[in-house]
């Protein structure tokens, strides 16, 4: 893994050493209106991280890719992260801090990891799931060019009934788009 520079951030492959930072940023309670719960504890956060610094599942058949988003202020805004299978599939998942909502940072930062796991990892289907009342992160995934899965395309990922399953291509132009 690498550091991928944008012109508004930089994303940094995670580290336990991001887990203080990254603990007050996944502390925001706005973050959990849709999704999950914070993380327990900095401890459990840092062993989480250190867990994750394989970047290999157990069975090594997945990349566990995990980048955090810096500012240039040095900031951290949250992380943009990407399981990648050996079939050249990837499931994504995103989260930022609420001060950094609706800036497109996001979307960028997204659209960043895209291009890096389509030339670095040869992706080529990328896959989200998010609550069905998440309209905001909704919204984000339509920008990027996902659209909804279909109901049988849903059963075989186990997709919960408060869940949507979105996907797209990796396309040609996803190449160099930084």
């Amino acid at each position: 893994m690498r550091a991928i520079y944008a012109s508004d951030f930089t994303l940094e492959p995670q580290t336990r050493a991001h887990g203080e930072q990254m603990f007050v940023v996944l502390s925001d309670p706005a973050i959990y209106k849709h999704e999950n719960r914070p993380p327990q504890s900095l401890e459990w956060l840092q062993e989480r991280f250190t867990k994750l610094e394989s970047r290999r599942s157990p069975n090594g058949k997945e990349q566990w890719l995990n980048w955090v988003i810096r500012l240039p202020t040095s900031d951290l805004a949250g992380y943009v992260q990407a399981t990648v299978r050996e079939d050249g599939r990837a499931a994504i998942a995103y989260e930022l801090s609420s001060p950094y909502w609706g800036r497109g940072l996001a979307r960028q930062a997204v659209r960043v990891m895209i291009t890096e796991l389509a030339e670095y990892y040869h992706v080529r289907r990328v896959t989200a799931v998010l609550k069905r009342e998440n309209q905001r992160s909704f919204r984000l995934l339509e920008r990027l060019a996902f659209a909804l899965a279909s109901p049988a395309c849903r059963s075989k990922y186990g997709v919960e009934d408060d869940e949507i399953l979105m996907w797209r291509e990796v396309y040609a132009h996803d190449r160099g788009a930084r």
